[in-house]
Parts: C-alpha cells; structure tokens; sequence
C-alpha cells in the first residue's frame, strides 16, 4: 500500500512522456491562427524610407517568410523559395529578422531575392508579436488579412505543397 501512490504517480509521468515523444516537435501551435495580423509599420528592407503597413497588404493571400542573413537553416530552404517566386503561385514576402541592413542585402545579392519585398524588423518586434521562435518560421495570411497557417523551420517542397499552397488555393477561391 505504501508504494501505491508512488507507483500511480510515475504511470502518470510515464503516461505523459508516451504522449508527448508521439508529438512531432515542429508543430508549435500558435495561438493567432485564424487571427488579424498584427498591426505593424515597417521599412522595407531596400528601401528604408517606404514602410509597410499591415493594412496595405489586406487584399491577397501571401506567404510572410521570417529570415536573416545569420540563419544556417534559412539557406537550406532558399532556393525553394526562390523557385516558389519564379513559378508566381502566391506572393512572398520577407521579414529580415534581427538582422544588420547590410549582411541582409548581400545575402539576397548572393543568394537570390525570392521576395516581392522583405520588411525589415530589426528590433524583431512584430517578430515578437507573431509569436516567432527562430528563423526561419513561414506564416500564410488569407485576403483579408488573418493568419491562418505557420510553419516553424525550414520549408521542404512537400510542406510548400500539402501545407501552403493548398491552403494558398483554398484562401483564393473563398476570398474570389
């Protein structure tokens, strides 16, 4: 009797551990799915003085990739994106996350520019606001501006199609 408690409380936590190593590791849920993207005002990365506004992207359905010039793991999956931007299948923006202006224009030199455009969030706030845990991280935002997928690391060619742009094509035809 006395090790029944015991023994009751470490089936709990071994319970417990079952459940959570069946978990895959990257699905971070994130509490704005299906919530407005938060107001924002940025400047683009190439062009400081012109900034962004949450608002003047409500109207389409687009991808917002978080990146910097300092992520191994962004490199991994650029030359995806610059493939997504050439085949024109959703807009992509870029968030240049905590990042120097320069080393970020030299690695979309270097590298390829897959973005439309790419805000540049120095201070990483509206990072901090969407809830960004690393980079890179890849947000679908539907016509009327709401979040409505993300991704926490870097893109494979099946994430880009089971997990985007299916729900890219869906967004379209519900906001058409």
């Amino acid at each position: 009797m006395r090790f029944a408690i015991p023994f009751a409380l470490f089936a709990v936590v071994v319970a417990f551990l079952a459940v959570g190593l069946q978990r895959d590791p990257r699905l971070i849920p994130s509490p704005l799915i299906g919530k407005p993207l938060p107001t924002f005002e940025l400047p683009k990365l190439s062009a400081p003085a012109q900034r962004v506004t949450a608002a003047d992207l409500v109207g389409q359905v687009y991808l917002i990739n978080v990146w910097a010039s300092w992520c191994v793991a962004c490199r991994e999956e650029h030359p995806l994106l610059v493939e997504l931007a050439r085949q024109q299948q959703v807009p992509l923006i870029g968030m240049n996350y905590k990042d120097e202006r320069p080393a970020a224009r030299a690695w979309l030199e270097r590298h390829g520019n897959p973005y439309r455009f790419s805000l540049f969030d120095a201070a990483g706030n509206l990072g901090i606001d969407l809830g960004v845990y690393g980079v890179p991280e890849t947000f679908l935002i539907d016509a009327r501006g709401v979040i409505r997928y993300k991704h926490v690391g870097p893109l494979s060619q099946e994430i880009i199609e089971k997990e985007f742009l299916t729900r890219v094509h869906e967004y379209e035809r519900s906001s058409g």
